[in-house]
């Protein structure tokens, strides 16, 4: 089912001026779709807090993860605040509208050996013939990126070269909202990437290509990664994010103070980064009762 115009102005709107990722254009086009599938009428600005009580009731009862359930309310109230801000719409019928709430679990953060291992994986798995021979350098570059400066999948698989300042030892990053922010990397990420451009004859563009020249997409990471983590020996189901949160509790537990972790990863909030300390304080806590006699 095609969006309509609001919708197609609103999701534009995401893409161009809050420079949101491919995937989170997806869901939200997505939420949008589905919402428009059970709630066919009336017009958007004519909607009231019952039909989405409903949309809600049908949700759950179709038994969706609250989560999903929640994304979905996320996209929408998203888009009815772009129909007040830009489309004069009075009342936002979402207001009233209780979600349920989420049993919010911590962070899965991976341990330091199992970083080792998988930053290790690249270069130490057997080489594929048919793969040119740069393709492990530019993996090992990434995969040392995320973990060393925390970026997000799709911060990464937008930068170019010019983006990387070795003078300075920092990445220029565009964040969510087209906010700009500079993280610092160290040598390890410097000499990784100085070796994946040498090798790769990458001198200007996109910093992180496929093999057929072109940008690599957030996907190809991703695929990418399921294979270092079987040859590491890491559950499949970790994530690139899951490196972002290693980097922040790992942080976190060096001592750094929270604001810099607040301003190293581009949260708006430093409730958003808050979450890392529950992630130390229960390390803590594990490495407590483990080796205190008396715990």
């Amino acid at each position: 089912m095609a969006t309509d115009r609001l919708a197609e102005q609103f999701l534009e709107h995401l893409e161009v001026e809050r420079n949101v990722s491919p995937l989170t254009l997806t869901n939200y086009r997505h939420a949008l779709e589905s919402f428009r599938k059970s709630v066919a009428q009336p017009a958007w600005k004519d909607l009231r807090p019952d039909h989405f009580r409903r949309y809600l009731f049908e949700q759950m009862k179709a038994g969706l993860a609250k989560p999903t359930v929640r994304l979905h309310f996320a996209a929408l109230r998203t888009f009815y605040r772009f129909l007040t801000e830009r489309h004069g719409l009075k009342d936002n019928p979402l207001k009233q509208v209780q979600l349920p709430k989420l049993d919010r679990g911590l962070p899965v953060v991976l341990t330091r050996q199992q970083i080792d291992a998988l930053l290790a994986a690249p270069l130490a798995m057997e080489k594929s013939d048919r793969a040119p021979k740069w393709m492990p350098l530019r993996d090992a570059a990434t995969l040392e990126l995320f973990y060393s400066s925390g970026l997000r999948l799709a911060e990464v698989a937008a930068l170019d070269v010019r983006d990387v300042d070795e003078f300075t030892e920092s990445v220029r990053v565009l964040g969510k909202g087209r906010k700009e922010r500079v993280v610092p990397v160290g040598d390890l990420v410097l000499k990784a990437i100085q070796k994946y451009r040498q090798a790769a004859g990458v001198n200007t563009g996109p910093l992180f290509i496929n093999k057929s020249r072109r940008r690599l997409s957030t996907r190809n990471m991703q695929e990418s990664l399921k294979r270092y983590l079987a040859f590491a020996g890491i559950p499949r189901t970790i994530s690139l994010h899951k490196l972002r949160h290693s980097f922040a509790t790992h942080m976190l537990d060096a001592g750094a103070d929270l604001r810099s972790v607040q301003s190293l990863l581009g949260h708006a909030s430093l409730s958003t980064t808050q979450i890392y300390t529950h992630v130390t304080t229960e390390r803590l806590k594990k490495a407590y009762d483990d080796a205190h006699p008396r715990a």
